[in-house]
C-alpha cells in the first residue's frame, strides 16, 4: 500500500470519527426509487476458503466514488465476514458485481447463509468524504462447494 493510500485510509477512518449533524450524513436506504442492489441466491465456498457472493446493481448518478460491499455470516449475525468490495458505474443500467475474499478454511462452510449488499458512494458534499448509501439488500443464500 502507497503512503498516498494509507493517507487517505486513515483521513476516511478519521472522517468517520468526527461528529457531525444528522443532516450532514446521507443514510437515505435509496434516494432513487430505480436504485437497488441484489443478492444472488446462491454463493461459492472454494477448496481453498475463497467465499464468492455476487448479485446485480444500479445507480442512477454520484459525485465520489461508489462501491458494491458485502459480507456473510452463518449462525451468530454479530459474527459476519466482509466479502471484498467491488466499485460500481452510476450510469443507470443494470451491472453485474462480483466479491471474493478467502477466508481460514473452516470459517464458512457450504449451507444455508445470510449476506448484506449495499451501495455506497463516498460522497464530498460536507467536504469530508462520508458515506451516503444508494441501496441495500440483506438476504438468505445457499453457500455451495465449488
Amino acid at each position: 500500500m502507497s503512503l498516498r493510500q494509507v493517507i487517505g485510509v486513515a483521513a476516511i477512518g478519521a472522517a468517520l470519527l468526527v461528529p457531525v449533524a444528522p443532516s450532514a450524513v446521507a443514510v437515505s436506504p435509496s434516494y432513487e426509487p430505480s436504485e437497488q442492489v441484489t443478492v444472488d441466491p446462491t454463493g461459492h465456498v472454494a477448496a481453498d476458503g475463497t467465499i464468492t457472493l455476487s448479485g446485480t446493481y444500479r445507480c442512477v448518478s454520484a459525485a465520489g466514488p461508489v462501491f458494491v460491499s458485502s459480507s456473510v455470516w452463518q449462525g451468530d449475525p454479530r459474527v459476519r465476514h466482509g466479502i471484498g468490495g467491488t466499485v460500481a458505474v452510476c450510469d443507470g443500467a443494470q451491472h453485474r458485481w462480483t466479491n471474493s475474499e478467502k477466508r481460514e478454511l473452516g470459517t464458512l462452510t457450504a449451507g444455508s447463509a445470510h449476506v448484506e449488499a449495499t451501495l455506497m458512494e463516498l460522497s464530498t458534499e460536507s467536504g469530508l468524504p462520508l458515506p451516503k448509501f444508494h441501496a441495500t439488500r440483506e438476504q438468505d443464500i445457499t453457500l455451495i462447494e465449488g
